[in-house]
């Protein structure tokens, strides 16, 4: 069924200039997601993350982003999700911010890594403890026959960690995704969109371009 042109909203918003932006991509990014942020857009961090495998099968799905900074973007998961398995053998990805009522959205891609235990331990004891019970229920990616199995894989954890805290599990934690290149693009009437890419060179400094929409 083709959509008729006449259903999408206006979201265009003023003219983003070069002269705007900042130099460095992350301190652009923390600008524009607290702007979403203070405007109550709903889950600003939800993010969708690309990943492939090595024969480069794509896929993609939404997953919370947990943290951010100078270093990259950092989610977690089950080490042996298919992300997970995917990161394993291309550890490459890329990130997309979504935030379609603001007009605007951020693409991020780079290289990605593991971090340290101490960090995933750090962040999964701040974790609401039916959270925590369901990264051990949780064999993330396998097929089971019915909920059942998994309701029933949670009661048996919950039993087992009754009486104190729930450690991390070894097989789950974080991920860092380490910039090459970050985009932000913003809605302008009649397509015309803005969109600039940051460019990292080999010395570590960004390169600002203009794309045509």
């Amino acid at each position: 069924m083709p959509m008729q042109g006449h259903l999408e909203p206006d979201f265009s918003r003023p003219p983003l200039l070069i002269e705007e932006l900042e130099s460095d991509p992350i301190v652009q990014f923390e600008k524009w997601f607290r702007e979403a942020w203070d405007e109550n857009y709903p889950m600003p961090h939800a993010m969708s993350l690309a990943t492939a495998s090595a024969e480069g099968l794509p896929t993609v799905r939404t997953v919370l982003l947990k943290g951010y900074d100078s270093n990259g973007f950092v989610f977690f998961t089950n080490y042996g999700s298919r992300k997970a398995k995917q990161i394993s053998n291309n550890p490459q990805a890329a990130l997309l911010f979504p935030w379609v009522r603001l007009g605007r959205q951020v693409t991020v891609a780079g290289r990605v890594e593991k971090i340290s235990k101490s960090e995933s331990v750090q962040y999964f004891l701040s974790r609401p403890r039916g959270s925590q019970l369901s990264a051990w229920a949780s064999a993330q990616s396998t097929v089971i026959s019915s909920r059942a199995i998994l309701e029933s894989a949670f009661a048996t954890v919950k039993r087992r960690f009754a009486d104190g805290e729930v450690p991390l599990p070894d097989f789950w934690g974080g991920y860092r995704v380490d910039p090459d290149s970050i985009e932000f693009w913003q809605n302008r009437k009649d397509r015309l969109h803005d969109r600039f890419l940051y460019n990292r060179g080999e010395n570590g400094a960004w390169r600002i371009d203009r794309l045509t929409p």
